[in-house]
């Protein structure tokens, strides 16, 4: 048997300014997608597989049309030259946002299902904060998605898709999928999967997902930056009995709008002078700071000062900054050479709006590793460290810091741009504290606009009644 694998992997905030384009993308291409560590799972006795093209970006903005563009025409040449095959698994995301069109993961879908054919079994995974429509449900067969946040599952998630393609191949069996919308829309860091109530409500779908006649019981959170129509949290079921799924989705969907009230944020939160008069008082070290509203990892622009700018103020002393995108303090830096004195303007680069700090720095250290878009520095300011780095990134791995010689662990405060910290920095954080900060992730959703969302939604709506309602796949009607 043949499977054909691909599929384009991003989140996109609406209220960024800055596209993404090709080049924000790693492409994995044909054999090199079969070789990489992230489809490592690909191996199963009696199955061919057939890479295509799979393209994955750190988020940001929406992305560019052309990008977009050219990015599916790739993916639907080589899928219609793998031709014939016997099923399609794409790996997802869920909220991606192309410039000027709704639904991109339900263009890129139907026009693979236009090509596969009705007979085609087509398996797809998500994460857990991707947005869902009815067009998308329509094409599908198979439906997973993570289960945890921070995300620690996605290889498990994948698995579980590819997993349940292939039994529905060996048996000649058809799975189906049901969902039912949830009008809920809440930021990942108040839905943490290691807080309650999101905790116990992923635990939960273990226990449906042995009942007869169910496959996968998925709860999606949705992605809360997206201003459009299809961005809501919804439950999603892939079964092999209508009726089961049919009652599993309304079961799932019905105990996370009970919870609605519950969720908050997992870690110390509060606005920004709130966090820094805290983390002057602490006794203990690190001290973790998320500066929130500009989280690359949730969309954001990763090019704000604000946090440098607020330390600078309060003569702050020993603190880590990881890191600030800036192209032009980059090339600035390396210009001057390790030790070299210079004074430039920091932040504001790639969104004019965002504030930028003017600073004298030393060059502490370069690194190089050979394409310019790679290339980051880290300077000395005031007793402050920064590190910048020539294109959008998170700074979320304990490697990240030591490529750069930095350890995490001892500083008396390390701010990274992040929402609820990754899995490695979460076990030295003493304590976590997390900024509600400006930008284009802001948390506090209820001040965002809300132009195109389907209302009444909650927490931008209040005064409303809903019950679950669920829907079938049109290929399992």
């Amino acid at each position: 048997m043949r499977i054909a694998v691909g599929g384009i992997h991003t989140e996109c905030s609406t209220y960024s300014p800055v596209l993404m384009t090709v080049e924000d993308f790693r492409v994995l291409r044909g054999e090199d997608l079969l070789n990489s560590d992230y489809f490592g799972f690909l191996s199963a006795e009696g199955i061919d597989h057939l890479p295509l093209l799979h393209a994955r970006a750190v988020p940001g903005g929406p992305v560019s049309r052309p990008a977009y563009d050219a990015l599916k025409s790739e993916f639907l040449e080589r899928l219609k030259a793998a031709l014939p095959f016997d099923g399609l698994y794409l790996a997802m995301h869920g909220a991606i946002k192309v410039d000027g069109m709704d639904d991109a993961e339900g263009d890129w879908i139907s026009a693979a299902r236009a090509i596969v054919g009705a007979s085609c079994p087509l398996a797809v995974s998500y994460d857990l904060h991707g947005n869902v429509s009815q067009r998308i449900i329509d094409q599908i067969d198979i439906f997973a998605a993570y289960r945890t946040a921070p995300h620690i599952d996605t290889r498990e998630t994948m698995m579980r898709s590819w997993s349940m393609l292939v039994e529905a191949l060996r048996s000649g069996t058809r799975p189906g999928v049901a969902w039912a919308r949830v009008p809920l829309l809440l930021p990942g860091e108040r839905t943490s999967t290691e807080d309650e109530p999101a905790a116990g409500l992923y635990r939960g779908l273990a226990d449906i997902n042995r009942r007869p006649g169910i496959l996968d019981a998925n709860l999606m959170v949705g992605y809360v930056w997206a201003d459009e129509p299809r961005a809501t949290a919804c439950a999603v079921v892939t079964g092999a009995d209508k009726e089961a799924a049919t009652k599993a989705v309304e079961e799932i969907a019905a105990s996370y709008w009970f919870n609605r009230e519950e969720f908050r944020f997992g870690s110390i939160s509060g606005s920004l002078a709130q966090m820094l008069g805290i983390a002057e008082s602490a006794k203990t070290a690190p001290v973790i700071l998320a500066d929130s509203g500009d989280n690359p990892t949730g969309g954001g622009v990763g090019d704000r000062a604000d946090v440098l700018i607020a330390l600078i103020e309060r003569g702050w002393r020993d603190a880590l900054i990881a890191g600030i995108a800036d192209r032009p303090a980059v090339d600035a830096c390396f210009a001057a050479g390790t030790g070299g004195i210079l004074k430039f303007r920091v932040g504001g680069s790639l969104d004019t709006s965002s504030p930028s700090a003017e600073i004298e720095a030393k060059v502490v250290r370069l690194d190089d590793p050979g394409p310019a878009t790679e290339r980051q520095a880290v300077v000395e300011a005031a007793g402050i460290e920064i590190v910048l780095s020539a294109r959008r990134r998170p700074y979320h791995n304990i490697e990240d810091f030591t490529r750069l010689g930095l350890d995490p662990r001892g500083v008396r405060l390390l701010i990274v741009k992040s929402g609820y910290l990754s899995p490695e920095l979460a076990p030295i954080a003493n304590p976590s504290l997390m900024a509600l900060t400006d930008g284009v992730v802001n948390q506090e959703i209820e001040k965002l606009a809300s132009l195109r969302r389907e209302r009444p939604i909650f927490p931008f709506d209040r005064d409303f009644e809903f019950r679950p309602s669920a829907r079938l796949s049109a290929r399992w009607i």
